[in-house]
């Protein structure tokens, strides 16, 4: 059994019913159980600026799925929730699944970048990653997630988690 760590985000729509089906329906599938999940948070979007805030959690699941068979059920999981390719990077979405650890592995492939590159940098990311797992260490840094979050910039570049509860 392996066990990842997977973002979950949407700012379209009702976005926490969103994040929620996406969980439900991820822990449905054949190879794949939720075995913990954080607290939802209210985030303001990080890059491009001009859209709604997002809801955003963090989830771990326990699978039996290798890791580019775990992305494309998230990429399913993404299109049976209605998400459609963006033409603006980091714009609205009503769905965004992202693998951040998968065990202890380090990938880096053209298709699947494993830890995730941006969530060292992304307090809505490791806020909720340390809801469930503070002490999870990231393979390539040797920093837990708690560790990591603390060396965040104060407050965050336009990024404050408010907690909107489960």
């Amino acid at each position: 059994m392996n066990t990842a760590y997977i973002s979950v985000g949407s700012n379209i729509g009702d976005s926490l019913q969103q994040c929620k089906s996406a969980v439900s329906w991820l822990n449905g599938k054949d190879g794949v159980r939720v075995a913990a999940h954080s607290r939802y948070f209210n985030t303001e979007p990080v890059g491009y600026r001009n859209q709604p805030w997002f809801v955003n959690a963090v989830f771990a699941v326990e699978t039996t799925l290798a890791p580019f068979a775990l992305l494309e059920t998230l990429q399913l999981a993404q299109r049976v929730h209605g998400r459609e390719k963006s033409r603006v990077r980091f714009g609205p979405r009503t769905l965004d699944l992202d693998i951040l650890f998968y065990n202890d592995m380090i990938i880096d492939d053209p298709k699947l970048v494993i830890p995730h590159p941006r969530l060292i940098e992304r307090r809505f990311v490791l806020e909720p990653l340390c809801d469930i797992a503070p002490e999870l260490v990231h393979p390539g840094l040797g920093i837990t997630a708690l560790g990591l979050l603390q060396g965040l910039p104060p407050g965050g570049p336009g990024c404050i988690p408010v907690d909107i509860g489960q």
